[in-house]
């Protein structure tokens, strides 16, 4: 069986006046060479695999430009090797061209994709994005040429665009990476959750009429079936279609059957005094405005 050693030796041309050891064959050759090998032949994974290995620190070193940035190198690392792999199958030997002008850009633009789809702590539309990293650039050129930091209107005329598209930028920056709740503000043990209020304490009485005053015993009244429906679509969640299912009748059913049940219960709250009433209200969910999950 041949190796690629084998095929080194014998394919790859030699200056007879040349004694010392040749450097390794580049992956120009490799893959030229794995091209020109029949289909089936087991020395053509074997050479890919040689000039995806040969490749593996040029993906490192570009992987090392962006960290840093929010994103942890490792997975920096496993991006960057993933875009040599593509760039290896995708290479055109025929063309002449260096592998490394074609790889680079490659690797660079799934690294860039890596950020723009997964460095994003927050979904942001794609136009707000190319606008965040461009706001970044425009305001680093800005402040070098007039030697302090550019207003919004300059930032708008440099970038093309109108202001309030600006501000969409602007905001979008701290949606990249959002602060944790355990962070420590101030050094002295007040994490940022102890900072953004405190536990109404209303809310335990809220409850407590919520489980055993005004709206239990509305709901105690509805009929078994309707109390069923309502259980199974706000406490376990189910879809309307997956109701009609277990209960044997139609999705349209059991749409009427909810808004008859919840018409009834908002009419109880309607009468009923004090506080109670409030806090049960708020309890009963919109149904016309689709709340609860997905039908």
């Amino acid at each position: 069986m041949r190796s690629i050693q084998g095929v080194i030796a014998t394919e790859r041309p030699s200056p007879s006046n040349v004694t010392a050891v040749q450097a390794p064959p580049g992956p120009e050759w490799l893959l030229r060479t794995r091209d020109g090998l029949p289909a089936g032949d087991p020395l053509r994974e074997a050479l890919r695999a040689q000039a995806i290995v040969s490749m593996l620190p040029l993906a490192s070193r570009l992987a090392r430009r962006y960290a840093g940035r929010g994103v942890p190198l490792e997975d920096l690392a496993q991006v960057a090797a993933l875009a040599l792999v593509k760039a290896v199958d995708r290479y055109d030997p025929a063309r002449l061209a260096p592998f490394v002008g074609f790889a680079v850009p490659t690797i660079v633009g799934e690294l860039k994709r890596h950020f723009r789809d997964a460095g994003w702590a927050i979904r942001v539309p794609r136009p707000v994005q190319e606008l965040t990293m461009s706001l970044q650039t425009a305001t680093g050129d800005l402040e070098q040429l007039h030697g302090r930091t550019p207003t919004t209107a300059e930032l708008a005329a440099h970038l093309h665009v109108e202001a309030f598209r600006l501000a969409d930028a602007v905001g979008a920056t701290y949606a990249y990476r959002l602060h944790s709740l355990d962070a420590d503000l101030t050094h002295d043990g007040i994490d940022l959750l102890e900072a953004l209020g405190a536990v109404d304490p209303r809310l335990a009485a809220v409850d407590e009429r919520l489980s055993h005053g005004l709206l239990g015993r509305l709901v105690a009244a509805l009929p078994a079936r309707e109390q069923r429906i309502l259980a199974m679509r706000f406490t376990d969640e189910m879809t309307q279609a997956s109701i009609a299912g277990e209960l044997g009748i139609s999705q349209m059913h059991v749409s009427r059957l909810l808004q008859r049940s919840l018409h009834q219960l908002r009419a109880g709250m309607q009468h009923a005094p004090g506080a109670a009433a409030a806090a049960a209200r708020l309890a009963i969910p919109d149904f016309a405005a689709g709340s609860g999950p997905p039908r």
